[in-house]
């Protein structure tokens, strides 16, 4: 079906610009069905229940197996470095491949199998093993893993960026996929609790059964956005001079060839303003609330609690659980400010609530009156449940500049390059994690007994982290030049380009 004009409202029309007389409608060939929506959605349940599920259930290594911690702590490092490579290469093959299936559709359905599978395969460990076996075991099946999880999230993520033409269908695709991947954060922190269940002999069988049914619910899920999803542009464009010789080059040609034009791609996608602007922002909200995930805890049973570590941890918890719902309802409100407001401002809207939220724990995390901990959650989730809603979406309205200034669809390169900075993100605050709270002072071997400067220092860092973090982001995405009435006038100029609406 072709797509028409962006139908605008009738002071639009009269030469009123859109940003002050209202919005752009969508038209009804661009919206993608609630069913379509929630199929997409089923891939972000599948890719973020098999990231927490690893991360989750490494534990058994340490607990059940008594591995030695670092080289626990090796194996779930080692795998991610592997992504800065593998994460582009797969978002470049899938722009590039020429099927009739479509670009993404089989890598889709295959990387699912493949992670289904070795996720499964992963945790039937022997018993009885050396810590190198046990090391070894798990790091080759590990990367397997993690190669098959890229084959297929790669192609996923850049199949939302181009479900829909539209600014404002895009934001609602990303709530969806956003909000059905939340599930996968309700369900995996009852995943210790399930390995020690009564019905298993021990930890280790637990994992076992429970990997089987991981990677069960990832086959029968992940293939679905393969089989139901249609893509807009399904096949990668052919190289005229190939179509009018019918020259086929040599092996070692077309791979000195490839590698170059891989490289070429690269350089041109991290060169990209608007992409910088985004991939800064999301590192910085991110990796703020990452850097300080810890401290959290430490605060709460440490302050709050005075060490007593089963009423924090029970009060945590609740926290956790307050943030977790709430973020559903963040969803909804920020596709709506998003619409309403265009995607720049409602950044800004939410990361001002969360920056409320972060500041509010300086007075909500009070010993005298210890259920006011759960005040600051639900306006902290505007953070991370914002920034996920918003991105996907803007990135979608990146690529479509990126064609326009280039002839090239390259939402593989984008999405695989925006989420390696997010895992970058992650790992960067996780070992940046220790090494703040070690700054503070803080001695395990105390116990409740910490110094008056080391719980102070967790406070601020607690709550200051993250306000400067998402300030500079904020800082960041002020000067994003893609508002609603230019991402239109891309469509406009690309659809011309395209022969699918005459040039005005």
């Amino acid at each position: 079906m072709k797509n028409s004009p962006p139908a605008i409202d009738e002071a639009a029309d009269a030469g009123t610009p859109p940003a002050a007389a209202g919005h752009y409608q969508t038209a009804p060939e661009d919206r993608v069905s609630l069913p379509h929506k929630i199929i997409y959605g089923l891939g972000a349940f599948v890719n973020n229940l098999l990231a927490a599920a690893i991360g989750g259930m490494v534990v058994v290594l340490n607990l059940g197996l008594s591995m030695n911690p670092a080289l626990v702590g090796l194996l779930g490092a080692i795998p991610r470095l592997t992504d800065a490579i593998t994460d582009p290469l797969m978002g470049y093959i899938s722009d590039k491949t020429h099927s009739k299936w479509g670009r993404r559709r089989p890598f889709i359905f295959v990387g699912a199998i493949i992670a289904g599978v070795t996720f499964a395969l992963l945790w039937q460990l022997p018993l009885g093993k050396s810590d190198i076996f046990y090391f070894w075991y798990f790091l080759i099946g590990s990367l397997v893993f993690y190669l098959g999880y890229t084959i297929f999230a790669t192609p996923w993520v850049a199949l939302g960026y181009e479900l829909t033409p539209d600014y404002h269908e895009r934001t609602r695709v990303m709530g969806v996929q956003n909000f059905m991947g939340q599930f996968a954060y309700i369900i995996s922190p009852w995943f210790l609790a399930i390995m020690q269940a009564a019905i298993f002999t021990d930890m280790i069988e637990g994992a076992a059964y429970l990997a089987i049914g991981v990677g069960g619910l990832a086959i029968a899920l992940g293939v679905l956005p393969a089989i139901f999803l249609r893509e807009r542009f399904s096949h990668a464009a052919i190289p005229e001079a190939l179509k009018v010789t019918g020259e086929r080059p040599s092996t070692w040609e077309a791979v000195g060839k490839n590698m170059l034009q891989f490289f070429r791609g690269f350089l041109i996608t991290i060169r990209i303003v608007p992409f910088q602007k985004l991939c800064l922002a999301t590192f910085l909200v991110f990796n703020g609330f990452m850097l300080i995930s810890s401290f959290q805890f430490y605060v709460i049973i440490y302050y709050v609690f005075g060490g007593n570590t089963e009423l924090g941890a029970e009060y945590a918890g609740w926290s956790g659980s307050v943030g977790a719902v709430s973020t559903f309802i963040v969803i909804g409100i920020v596709t709506w400010m998003s619409t309403r407001f265009g995607k720049r401002r409602a950044f800004f809207y939410a990361m001002a609530v969360s920056i409320i939220g972060y500041a509010l724990k300086w007075v909500c995390y009070n010993p005298q009156y210890p259920w006011l901990l759960l005040l600051p959650a639900p306006l902290m989730a505007f953070g991370l449940g914002g920034l996920f809603t918003l991105m996907g979406s803007m990135i979608a309205d990146v690529c479509d500049l990126d064609e326009l200034n280039t002839n090239e669809r390259r939402e593989g390169m984008f999405g695989s390059i925006f989420w390696w900075v997010v895992k970058l993100g992650m790992a960067l605050a996780l070992a940046g994690g220790g090494f703040l709270l070690n700054a503070t002072g803080f001695d395990v071997d105390l116990k409740g007994d910490q110094t008056e400067q080391a719980i102070f220092l967790m406070r601020v860092f607690d709550v200051m982290v993250p306000i400067a973090s998402t300030a500079l982001a904020m800082w960041a995405v002020a000067a994003y030049p893609i508002t609603e009435e230019k991402a239109h006038e891309v469509r406009r100029q690309l659809e011309a380009r395209r022969g699918v609406i005459p040039a005005e």
